[in-house]
């Protein structure tokens, strides 16, 4: 009995052991999120006074009653739950799309109903029928609309709404007396729910998704730029240290910019949605942002190429530098190849434009296949030759980038002039502008590097 009695003892102070451990790693994790940005804990809040402020509806009588009594008056708090998102242009579009749907919806509901009513006095089943008809044809052309690009960005959950109410009304119409009164306190619920949480996301810390795409722009040029230094201070420089070359940090910063376009595009659809705000007018340019991430991920796409391949040839140790006399030989053998490729590839053009047999291609790349040969035959023979062939390939790699970043910067001085960025000559004094991205052409010196 007593060996029982310690053994569940035992197993009650482990089991309480590993609960509390849960808890504090929870409480930790809670701690961590609320400090990398305290910003949710204010939107956390805002739901929180959100809801408590539509349940006065409920709780002061002449509100629930003018708001109609019943199911109805709890859309109020539905909406408050739905619309609340974390930033002011996400709730701006939830607000204005199920408000607008509601409306537009009850209105058809309404309009079907009418109809329904002449087709009851033709036949005795006509009021079913044809509401069933009228709920068919109209869900089913609005959710073909879903599948519309333009519709689907920024109106998707108002045609979802608009198809929820539509069926909900229309078929409560066949049951309800007063059809009109219940699409109005439906109405007016919703409206009530949309103001308050529009009021307190506007005024109330207010979170706008126009910052977060500036910002995301930022640091995907920041991440950029990062990978440009660290490749001149650790690949190319003189103190250069070929051992965990992979693990360098400015290897796995870039990689991010590729994960950022579905971030981006949520961001500059809500923010089209805001109003004017700081330093963002109301029509400002986010479609040029999401031109600005196109490149940015191009760029960084590139870059993956030439951190895979640096990564690869750092493993080797090579001698010193090749010879001049090896280089004219690289870029003879390679002209070769070239040419013998280009005349064979006009051959297949001007066959296939005449619509004619082509001609044997042996003889053409019979000698592009040889001096390809000759050229595999010498690095595996020359130390030297697959030093310069290595040095040839990461410029050629490097200078793509260049010129990539050189179209980054034409998009980013398309953008400050669509946006009428300020010029900081005129406000040297102006802090925000010193946050604010950098647009021109680039050096001559990168320029020429590029081409």
């Amino acid at each position: 009995m007593v060996r029982v009695t310690a053994s569940c003892g035992l197993l009650l102070h482990s089991l309480l052991a590993g609960l509390g451990r849960r808890a504090s790693g929870f409480a930790g994790k809670v701690v961590q999120i609320a400090r990398e940005d305290p910003r949710r804990v204010a939107h956390s809040l805002k739901v929180g006074l959100a809801l408590a402020l539509v349940s006065v509806v409920y709780f002061v009588t002449p509100l629930f009653n003018g708001l109609g009594a019943g199911a109805s008056t709890m859309w109020a708090v539905l909406t408050v739950v739905v619309v609340m998102e974390y930033t002011v242009g996400a709730t701006l579009s939830k607000g204005l799309n199920r408000g607008f749907a509601t409306l537009v919806a009850a209105c058809f509901a309404v309009g079907a109903h009418m109809l329904a009513e002449l087709a009851e006095r033709i036949s005795v089943q006509g009021e079913p029928i044809s509401l069933t008809v009228f709920v068919f044809i109209i869900a089913s052309a609005a959710t073909f609309l879903r599948f519309i690009p333009e519709i689907k960005a920024k109106y998707d959950y108002g045609v979802t709404i608009f198809i929820l109410t539509f069926g909900l009304v229309a078929v409560s119409s066949y049951r309800v007396e007063e059809l009109i009164q219940l699409a109005h306190d439906r109405f007016y619920t919703i409206v009530v729910g949309v103001f308050i949480c529009l009021l307190i996301t506007v005024f109330l810390f207010p979170v706008w998704a126009g910052e977060g795409v500036h910002k995301l722009a930022l640091g995907n040029l920041d991440k950029l730029a990062q990978f440009f230094e660290g490749m001149e201070s650790e690949c190319f420089g003189k103190n250069m240290v070929i051992d965990n070359f992979e693990k360098k940090d400015f290897l796995q910063e870039y990689k991010s910019v590729l994960n950022s376009k579905a971030t981006e595009d949520s961001l500059c659809t809500f923010a089209s949605w805001e109003p004017r705000h700081g330093k963002f007018r109301f029509r400002h340019p986010w479609s040029q942002y999401q031109k600005l991430g196109t490149l940015c991920r191009q760029c960084a796409s590139s870059m993956e190429a030439l951190a895979s391949y640096v990564i690869t040839t750092t493993k080797t140790q090579y001698p010193a530098a090749a010879t001049p006399d090896l280089s004219c030989k690289v870029r003879k053998t390679c002209g070769e190849m070239s040419s013998h490729s280009a005349k064979a590839l006009r051959q297949l053009v001007a066959a296939t434009e005449t619509m004619t047999v082509p001609p044997p291609a042996n003889l053409t790349m019979s000698a592009a296949m040889k001096a390809a040969e000759c050229l595999r035959s010498e690095l595996a023979e020359n130390a030297a030759m697959m030093q310069l062939m290595h040095v040839a390939v990461t410029a050629s790699l490097l200078a793509d980038l260049v010129a990539q970043v050189k179209d980054i910067a034409e998009c980013v001085d398309a953008l400050a002039r669509h946006a009428h960025f300020k010029n900081p000559k005129d406000s040297r004094k102006d802090v925000a502008v010193d946050s604010r991205p950098r647009s021109g052409p680039l050096p001559d010196v990168v320029i020429q590097c590029a081409e």
